[in-house]
């Protein structure tokens, strides 16, 4: 499993966000775990709470 699936399934069930903000965030060009979390920033998806929750866990992995 990939270090990006691992996010995504941490996203969906951690912080239950729907699958289309997660299709929104991978939708761009080679996005990488490190760029998901911006754009779900960017697009007002995530709060800066959960953003700093999610760079903790991608810390951890």
């Amino acid at each position: 499993m990939t270090r990006q699936t691992r996010l995504i399934q941490y996203l969906q069930d951690e912080l239950a966000l729907p699958q289309d903000a997660l299709s929104l965030a991978t939708r761009f060009q080679d996005p990488t775990a490190t760029q998901i979390p911006i754009i779900l920033w960017q697009y007002g998806l995530v709060n800066i709470d959960q953003l700093g929750q999610i760079y903790d866990w991608l810390a951890s992995v």
